[in-house]
């Protein structure tokens, strides 16, 4: 079966320039050859601590940021390579939503005119047409008729991100980006927007990319699991192997980290992510890894299928 959505060595650099001439001085390896598939009416998570390359990898595929090696297909057709007007057709079958509610709304526009934007900039609805549209979107993630002539400074942030979610699925695409589309938000709001996240992909042939930093979310939401560290996916797994059947290093530390589980059991890491201008050699987490050996330090490890759905890129698992 041709996946939804695929990247083959997919990377992301951002120029570091100096001097007077505003040279290019070296690169920020924000995505550093990403491989990686999202299936048809699947929810793929995306976990790893900040500044992992998580929301880039996203808005790469969305071409937000253009990629600078590698390619992303989309039903088997390369898009990383389309001009403007052939990304168009494509880009109106993959929505986003942002991970501040409030930014990624145009505080000048009302409700009617923030969601019903990208029906009008497509040409698929005007009028009468477009105001229906809109309130049958909002009726779908529980707001009304009362919110369409409102604007985005008189609601909560919970109900902004609903909004947000509204606006990702007007053209009914068939894949939404989702960049911490929680993170921000009470538990109790986390709760009900996770639950409308649900229901939609429920009633429709949806395919989610999950981006987040929660594991208690992710695992929650996904059918399957990826976790990226500096750039590269390090391991993934079916999701509720999660628990029992992880072996990066890295997955099981983030594991003892979330609460209620026992930081002795599965050990704990520390420092931070280290700069994606100059990433450590070899294996990138063996600085901060407690299993480490010498062969981490001068060879990267590939990302190697040890079972069915189970991807690790570790000397040790291997």
């Amino acid at each position: 079966m041709i996946p939804l959505v695929e990247t083959k060595d997919l990377k992301t650099y951002f120029p570091v320039r100096k001097g007077i001439f505003k040279s290019v001085d070296t690169w920020v390896r924000a995505v550093d050859g990403v491989n990686m598939n999202i299936m048809r009416n699947e929810t793929l998570g995306l976990v790893g601590e900040s500044g992992s390359g998580k929301t880039t990898l996203g808005k790469t595929i969305l071409r937000l940021h253009e990629p600078t090696h590698g390619a992303v297909y989309f039903e088997g057709e390369d898009i990383s390579t389309l001009g403007r007007k052939e990304f168009k057709k494509i880009s109106r079958h993959i929505g986003m939503v942002f991970q501040s509610p409030h930014a990624s709304l145009n505080p000048r526009l009302t409700i009617l005119g923030n969601v019903g934007e990208p029906l009008l900039t497509n040409g698929v609805a005007k009028g009468k047409e477009l105001r229906d549209r809109v309130l049958n979107l909002l009726e779908n993630v529980g707001l009304s008729e009362d919110h369409l002539l409102r604007y985005p400074h008189e609601f909560s942030g919970g109900q902004r991100q609903r909004i947000g979610i509204a606006r990702s699925i007007a053209l009914n695409p068939k894949l939404v980006i989702l960049d911490e589309p929680t993170s921000a938000l009470d538990v109790s709001v986390q709760a009900k927007v996770l639950r409308i996240l649900k229901d939609i992909q429920n009633n429709s042939s949806l395919s989610y990319l999950f981006i987040s930093h929660n594991l208690s979310v992710i695992k929650l939401m996904s059918d399957r699991i990826a976790v990226m560290y500096l750039g590269k996916i390090v391991e993934s797994l079916n999701s509720n192997e999660l628990l029992k059947s992880s072996l990066h290093p890295y997955t099981l530390a983030l594991l003892s980290s979330a609460p209620g589980q026992n930081r002795n059991q599965k050990g704990i890491i520390y420092g931070e992510v280290p700069n994606p201008v100059n990433p450590p050699s070899g294996c990138n987490f063996h600085p901060r890894c407690p299993k480490a050996i010498k062969r981490c330090e001068n060879e990267i490890p590939e990302l190697i299928n040890i079972e069915k759905n189970h991807f690790v890129a570790c000397h040790l698992a291997q």
